[in-house]
C-alpha cells in the first residue's frame, strides 16, 4: 500500500524548454512515431502531427508500407518511414533492423496508436520497450501488447525513461485489476504501478493522474468533449515531442497533459463539447501555447 505522505504533490507546471533564437530543426529534437495499420492510418497521422505541434524539429511516422500514401498525404511537414507489413497490414517483426537503424538518430520514440495486435507486433513492442536506449512513450495497442507479456515490464534500472499513457481499460489489462477497482482509487493504483515498474504513468480520464511513483500531478485542463477516438494519440505525440526537446520524463508528461487538455478546452469553446473531434486538438495546440505565453 502506498502512503500519501511519501509522495510529493506537484502543483506547479514545469517550464517549456527555451527555443534559442538561432535554433534549427536538428536542435529541437527528433521524434519517431511507430504507429498505424490498415484501417488505422489516422492514429499515426494524429500522433505525428501532434509531435510537430509540440515543438519537435523533425518527426518521422514509421508505418506499414500500405498506408504510407495516406499518412504522407495528411501532413507534409513530417517524414515517413515504410515498414514491411503482413497480409493484414500490420508491421512485421522482420522490419526491426530497418526500424532500429532509423531510431539510432532519434531523440524520443512513441509507439502504439493504431498499431493493431499480432504475435509479431508483440515481439516488436517488447524488444523496443526492453532495449531502446531512448525515452519511449507507450500508448494504445502497444500497452495491450505489453499486457500480454507482463514480464516485459521488468526492466533494468539503467534503461531509458518509459512513459505509459493508459486509459482505465488499458490500465486494467496491465494490472489485472478491474476498471471499477481502478476508478475507486486512481491515484494510488497509478502510484503503485509507477513505483513497481520504474515508469511514468499517465492514467487518462477526468483529472488525469501523472506520477513516477515519487511525485504526483493531477491535470485540471480538458473536458468531456475529448471523450472521442484519437484524442489519446494526440497526447502521445505531445509528450514524445517534449521528451525530444530534453524535458525530464515526469515534466514532459505533466506539461503534455496540461497542453492537451487546454487545447481541448479552447476547441470546445468554438466547436462545442459534442462537436469536438481529435483533429480539432491539432488546430488548437498552437493557441494553447499562446495562452501559456509562448
Amino acid at each position: 500500500m502506498t502512503h500519501a505522505s511519501s509522495v510529493q504533490l506537484v502543483t506547479t507546471l514545469p517550464a517549456m524548454p527555451l527555443r534559442a533564437d538561432d535554433a534549427h530543426k536538428g536542435s529541437c529534437g527528433r521524434v519517431t512515431v511507430v504507429a498505424g495499420s490498415r484501417g488505422m492510418a489516422g492514429a499515426a497521422c494524429l500522433c505525428a502531427t501532434a509531435a510537430l505541434r509540440g515543438g519537435a524539429g523533425l518527426v518521422t511516422a514509421a508505418v506499414p508500407d500500405g498506408i504510407v500514401p495516406i499518412v504522407a498525404g495528411f501532413e507534409p511537414s513530417y517524414l515517413t518511414l515504410a515498414l514491411h507489413e503482413d497480409r493484414d497490414g500490420r508491421i512485421r517483426f522482420d522490419t526491426m533492423a530497418r526500424l532500429n537503424k532509423a531510431l539510432s538518430s532519434q531523440s524520443s520514440v512513441a509507439i502504439g496508436p493504431g498499431l493493431g495486435q499480432s504475435a509479431a507486433l508483440q515481439m516488436v513492442v517488447s524488444e523496443l520497450y526492453a532495449n531502446l536506449p531512448l525515452p519511449l512513450v507507450v500508448d494504445a495497442d502497444a500497452l495491450n501488447l505489453l499486457a500480454k507479456s507482463p514480464e516485459s515490464l521488468s526492466r533494468s534500472a539503467g534503461t531509458a525513461p518509459r512513459v505509459l499513457t493508459p486509459h482505465p481499460g488499458e490500465f486494467s489489462r496491465l494490472t489485472g485489476l478491474d476498471i471499477a477497482t481502478i476508478q475507486q482509487d486512481r491515484t494510488r493504483r497509478a502510484i503503485d504501478f509507477a513505483r513497481q515498474h520504474r515508469v511514468i504513468v499517465v492514467l487518462k480520464g477526468h483529472e488525469t493522474v501523472i506520477t513516477d511513483g515519487g511525485r504526483l500531478a493531477i491535470n485540471t485542463t480538458g473536458n468531456s468533449g475529448m471523450a472521442s477516438g484519437g484524442t489519446g494519440d494526440v497526447l502521445t505525440g505531445l509528450i514524445a515531442a517534449l521528451l525530444a526537446q530534453g524535458m525530464a520524463p515526469f515534466d514532459a508528461a505533466q506539461l503534455g497533459a496540461h497542453v492537451h487538455g487546454l487545447a481541448g478546452d479552447l476547441a470546445a469553446e468554438e466547436f462545442s463539447k459534442p462537436g469536438l473531434i481529435a483533429s480539432d486538438l491539432l488546430r488548437f495546440i498552437g493557441r494553447a501555447w499562446c495562452e501559456m505565453g509562448l
